[in-house]
């Protein structure tokens, strides 16, 4: 039986082969590191009125999969786009070693398990920058009319994060990346295609290529959203796993059309599960629908949400407990055999 994290690999590669469904994030195990403890990104449900250290105003509402920028207009950072540099003022990423030992020590100990994959976990992406340092609203609307300003934050903040790469890969060495920036609605992208690509491809393909070129094997992005239409972009940028490839994206055309090429994690949208007054029963129902019929090829069955865990209590450990029975079902395994693979239960489902 493979361990979880060869598991993964396999469903990952062209022509690999998986024992099994892989089981949400078992395979993967998010990490800290000091730019993101310092990023004020690290919010808890209830949280209102944060700073972050970009200067961005932040609320976590309850029983919503993360926080929110607040754009009242006295919270908006760039109050004018053709002088965005007086504006915008990159966080310090210097930290002192004893913070990066701090987290030597864990990437080791999860690293030498050989149980799952090592991937810091970056927040926020480019887009989703531009829009929490201008509104969402203004960005959309800068894109159109001010492309020389925007190419020019965009540059900025791609700067930024290679300087964050560089001190993620030259201390802890991970063997994957899990990076957030989500590109669109449930039914739309924000960008038209040819826009999102002048804008996005050859950033996004500088950062992941660095990562890439210093020792990271998959990239894992977190798009929850509708981004079918920016697939072939994704690959174009060295995207390894779609992570939140919601219902809408039609998964089974994309498989067909992409498999091998690109993974797609997720297709168990949270509004699915993730209620107030869900039951098992429910749970159960929804899992087995986005196992039957599927090949184990490129798909990982996965809640769209970027992280294990659930917004209301016990749904995201309803939803492994199927996946297991499930497997264990179809493929003959037992739960302590799948067990025995992964990590603790407790580190990976929370």
């Amino acid at each position: 039986m493979l361990t979880a994290k060869e598991n993964l690999r396999q469903t990952i590669i062209d022509g690999g082969k998986p024992d099994r469904f892989v089981n949400n994030y078992e395979g993967i195990y998010l990490m800290m590191h000091p730019q993101i403890m310092h990023s004020g990104a690290l919010l808890s449900p209830g949280d209102k009125g944060v700073v972050n250290a970009w200067g961005v105003t932040m609320d976590f509402p309850a029983h919503t999969p993360g926080a929110f920028p607040v754009h009242t207009p006295d919270k908006i950072v760039i109050k004018d786009i053709e002088d965005w540099k007086d504006y915008v003022k990159a966080p310090p990423t210097d930290f002192a070693e004893a913070e990066w030992e701090e987290f030597q020590k864990q990437y080791e100990e999860v690293m030498n398990s050989g149980k799952a994959y090592v991937a810091p976990l970056y927040v926020t992406g480019l887009f989703e920058m531009t829009h929490y340092l201008c509104a969402i609203d203004d960005a959309l609307v800068y894109y159109i009319t001010n492309p020389d300003e925007m190419h020019e934050l965009l540059k900025y903040l791609t700067e930024f994060e290679l300087k964050v790469a560089e001190d993620i890969c030259d201390h802890l060495h991970p063997d994957a990346l899990f990076h957030h920036d989500d590109w669109g609605t449930e039914n739309n992208s924000f960008l038209r295609p040819e826009m999102f690509a002048d804008y996005f491809v050859e950033p996004y393909k500088e950062i992941y290529s660095y990562y890439k070129d210093h020792g990271v094997e998959f990239i894992f992005h977190h798009n929850d959203s509708y981004s079918a239409n920016l697939v072939p972009y994704m690959i174009e940028m060295g995207i390894d796993v779609w992570q939140g490839t919601m219902e809408s994206n039609n998964v089974k055309d994309l498989l067909d059309k992409y498999k091998g090429q690109i993974a797609f994690m997720g297709n168990i949208d949270n509004k699915d599960v993730d209620f107030s007054g869900w039951t098992p029963a429910d749970v159960e129902r929804v899992a087995y629908e986005h196992l039957d019929g599927y090949d184990f090829q490129s798909y990982i069955p996965c809640i769209t949400q970027g992280g294990p865990g659930s917004t209301f209590s016990g749904t995201y450990v309803e939803l492994c407990k199927y996946i297991d029975q499930y497997n264990c079902e179809k493929f003959g395994f037992t739960q302590q055999e799948i067990e025995d693979a992964r990590l603790d239960l407790q580190v990976i489902f929370g």
